[in-house]
């Protein structure tokens, strides 16, 4: 892995309370997983931070294999990697997304 996109990811995360990489923007998905992610997340009333992996060849490289999660998108928060659409739309169906993402949303510290 290349320690220069291994430090950028680690700081997108750290900086990030809730961060998303997807395929796209929120508001211009490019697949179907990243559109059922950000939709799942903007429901969820909190803002969060993405990272068009489109547009960063380096990290849609690395990540997977930092993460340990070898597809996109990928839900982070707090540091911790939460999972993927399946998990995201599963706990958005649920109610434990919002709780999440509300307890973990800098304006509720």
């Amino acid at each position: 892995m290349d320690q220069a996109v291994v430090d950028q990811i680690k700081q997108q995360i750290e900086q990030n309370t809730i961060l998303l990489y997807m395929k796209g923007s929120p508001q211009m998905p490019q697949c179907g997983f990243s559109a059922r992610s950000s939709q799942a997340l903007m429901a969820c009333g909190q803002k969060f931070a993405f990272v068009n992996i489109l547009e960063n060849p380096a990290i849609r490289q690395t990540l997977p294999e930092y993460a340990e999660w070898p597809t996109f998108p990928q839900l982070w928060v707090k540091g911790e990697l939460v999972g993927g659409c399946d998990i995201i739309t599963e706990m958005y169906e649920n109610g434990e997304l919002k709780t999440l993402i509300d307890q973990a949303a800098p304006d509720s510290e």
